[in-house]
């Protein structure tokens, strides 16, 4: 008996979609369209903030000295800078170091420098922080102790322009969130709306059903289940929309972005996270259902 109900209530719910297949289609693919535009917004958010944390590894301050240490102090400050609790390693540039690394910078130009005074660069210590620490706060307190340990001509760290792109990765947050939350209500509305002429092309039907003695839950499964249904194939395509936008779209844009690291690997949705996408659509289309059926069945 309950396996004849869900024969039935499975083959009407085809029925009507096969009966409305263009609104049918039409709801499937704004729910797919959404939640794939959706889901691609968090794999471009999810791989940017990966390539920023990649890129925090190579923070580092640099305190370029008024007068290079002496063979003697050097060991003592180099000591007493591995003491900071926001550091993690120490390494000292003489001044004829630094114009080494210079030199091999100008690569073939290198003989320009040929004749100048080894001590034209000032001497430095560079500084690299511990992960946990790898934020203007962080960058902040390593300043504040340097002040008070070194005669430093000048500081440098590449902490602004993370800023920066961090500022950049909060606004695309919010833009997915809006664009996303305005395509998820489209899809919401064009369901909904779909199963609403479904009700009216069915009007007398349901009446006559009530009037023998149908229940309303008897009448409204078949319809929440061709919302499930609508929902189902929608999260399913959306996933098809998704794979194909990562791979020719977000996969070639970041890895042909010039700062992104050799050995960066962009993140896909886990298994995990594609069921929730297609629980997502089966989701959406249930609340479309519902949402018609509640001003033309009473609950």
């Amino acid at each position: 008996m309950v396996l004849e109900k869900i024969r039935y209530f499975i083959r009407r719910a085809v029925r009507n979609m096969r009966q409305w297949p263009f609104l049918c289609t039409a709801a499937i693919l704004t729910m797919a369209v959404a939640l794939a535009t959706v889901a691609t917004f968090f794999l471009v958010v999810v791989n940017v903030e990966q390539l920023a944390s990649n890129w925090t590894r190579e923070i580092q301050v640099v305190a370029y000295l008024e007068k290079a240490p002496t063979q003697r102090e050097l060991p003592a400050l180099v000591k007493k800078l591995k003491t900071f609790p926001e550091v993690d390693a120490v390494s000292y540039v003489s001044p004829a170091a630094a114009l080494a690394r210079f030199k091999s910078r100008l690569a073939d130009d290198a003989s320009l420098l040929e004749g100048v005074d080894r001590d034209l660069l000032p001497a430095s210590f560079e500084l690299v922080l511990k992960p946990e620490f790898r934020n203007q706060e962080g960058i902040d307190k390593v300043i504040e102790r340097l002040d008070n340990t070194l005669v430093v001509e000048d500081l440098r760290y590449g902490q602004k322009w993370l800023e920066r792109f961090n500022s950049f990765v909060d606004m695309l947050r919010f833009v997915s969130l809006v664009l996303g939350g305005f395509l998820l209500f489209a899809a919401l509305f064009i369901v909904s709306n779909t199963i609403k002429l479904t009700l009216y092309a069915r009007r007398d039907e349901l009446e006559i059903m009530a009037l023998v003695g149908a229940t309303m839950r008897f009448i409204k499964i078949p319809f929440l289940l061709e919302g499930a249904l609508q929902g189902l194939l929608g999260g399913i395509v959306s996933l098809g929309f998704l794979a194909i936008s990562f791979q020719f779209v977000i996969k070639r844009s970041l890895t042909s972005f010039w700062l992104t690291p050799t050995d960066f690997d962009l993140l896909f949705l886990t298994p995990g996270q594609q069921l929730i996408l297609v629980i997502a659509g089966v989701m959406l289309g249930l609340l479309g259902s519902l949402t018609s059926l509640r001003r033309f069945v009473r609950v």
